[in-house]
């Protein structure tokens, strides 16, 4: 028998049901994953109240990223072992404590790399490294301004901008949002619940870049700020438009990029991976090597036992998180 948070209604989080069900056989290209671990992401929430993209079949497990042991391979899996550590985001089925997941997507993990950290690795640092690195060109040298940046993608921004030699300024919305990204490497940060104008959130990025703007800006939020940030941009800058975990989607106004000769770069990490997925695999495998030499390491705002995962998401709604939580069995 297995354990799972079962999604028979989606209209929101009390719906989940944490039942007992019968352990999964798996299928061609499958493996059975013995969960350890599994992080909370926006997507979770989206997903339950029947917001997001992907609509799964019902009743259906969410939890889209995990972490944990194989223990049992479908017909056609030969790349994989009984035993072997592997990190998976498949978009459902992680919060349980087994289940069914593509072999496809199964990334293998080497002996020291911490469950609770694999569970928060993929869908953060993926999408980061493709925004600043394939999409935004970053250079030695440059500065990256990073919105929403106390959030799981943007401390995983500070430290792939750090690692590839760039200078960074981090926005986060209170005075300890702002000290954790200090401590992740920024080297300058603005509290924009005190920079609350457009005005005055611009004139502290201008301060900070002694009045030439950063290169690359990278906004997991829209909201708000998206324009004073753009507006705020160099000459030949970068605006990677990542998400919109604010809620409204920002229009901005088309002559800005004359002005600026600047780029508004779209940036949608899962297209990527299944588009062009041998250099997909090329960038987890060198963001695998970057946590063995500890160039990075998620930030973890909490561990919880997985059967409280209703807490979980009442932590997540309140904007209390700095990093990512992460389900353990």
């Amino acid at each position: 028998m297995m354990h799972a948070w079962l999604c028979e209604n989606p209209v929101g989080v009390d719906q989940l049901q944490w039942k007992a069900l019968p352990l999964p056989e798996p299928g061609p290209g499958q493996v059975r994953v013995q969960i350890k671990a599994a992080s909370l992401n926006f997507p979770d929430l989206l997903i339950v109240q029947n917001k997001y993209q992907m609509k799964p079949e019902l009743p259906f497990v969410p939890g889209s990223e995990y972490a944990g042991v194989v223990d049992a391979l479908g017909p056609g899996v030969t790349h994989l072992a009984v035993g072997q550590r592997v990190a998976c985001l498949s978009g459902t089925g992680g919060f349980a404590t087994y289940t069914l997941a593509p072999a496809d997507k199964c990334l293998p993990l080497p002996d020291d790399f911490a469950f609770v950290d694999a569970a928060a690795f993929i869908m953060t640092y993926a999408t980061s490294h493709h925004a600043l690195v394939d999409r935004g060109q970053l250079k030695t040298g440059e500065t990256v301004l990073v919105l929403g940046a106390a959030g799981g993608v943007g401390t995983a921004a500070i430290q792939i901008a750090k690692a590839s030699g760039a200078r960074v300024i981090a926005a986060a919305s209170s005075a300890d949002k702002c000290a954790l990204c200090s401590a992740q490497g920024a080297d300058a940060t603005i509290d924009y619940s005190q920079a609350t104008a457009p005005a005055a959130f611009r004139e502290e990025v201008k301060r900070l870049t002694d009045g030439k703007g950063p290169d690359l800006i990278y906004d997991p939020v829209g909201g708000d700020l998206a324009e004073p940030a753009f507006r705020s941009i160099a000459w030949r800058g970068r605006y990677l438009v990542v998400g919109f975990a604010a809620g409204n989607i920002p229009a901005l106004p088309l002559n800005l990029t004359l002005l600026k000769g600047a780029s508004i770069v779209g940036v949608f990490w899962g297209d990527f991976s299944r588009r062009e997925p041998r250099a997909n695999a090329a960038m987890l495998t060198e963001l695998t090597r970057w946590y063995g030499q500890g160039r990075i390491k998620p930030v973890i705002d909490k561990t919880m036992p997985m059967d409280q995962l209703k807490a979980a998401y009442a932590r997540m709604g309140s904007r209390q998180v700095m990093g990512k939580l992460v389900m353990v069995n």
